[in-house]
């Protein structure tokens, strides 16, 4: 692993624990965690979708 494999690692999980850090303080539930998430994905996939239909 690589130096800059491993910072990519360990920002990643950083990040996640920010993540379940704001759903806990704002009590999200699982279901709509998954649902929020599920959400923000659609979102990227209908971006990233449009971007390579308009190239």
């Amino acid at each position: 692993m690589s130096e800059h494999q491993l910072v990519s690692l360990v920002s990643l999980v950083g990040f996640l624990i920010l993540i379940g850090a704001g759903f806990r303080t704002h009590n999200v539930g699982w279901k709509k965690g998954f649902f929020m998430a599920g959400a923000w994905a659609g979102i990227f996939a209908v971006v990233i979708l449009f971007i390579g239909a308009v190239r």
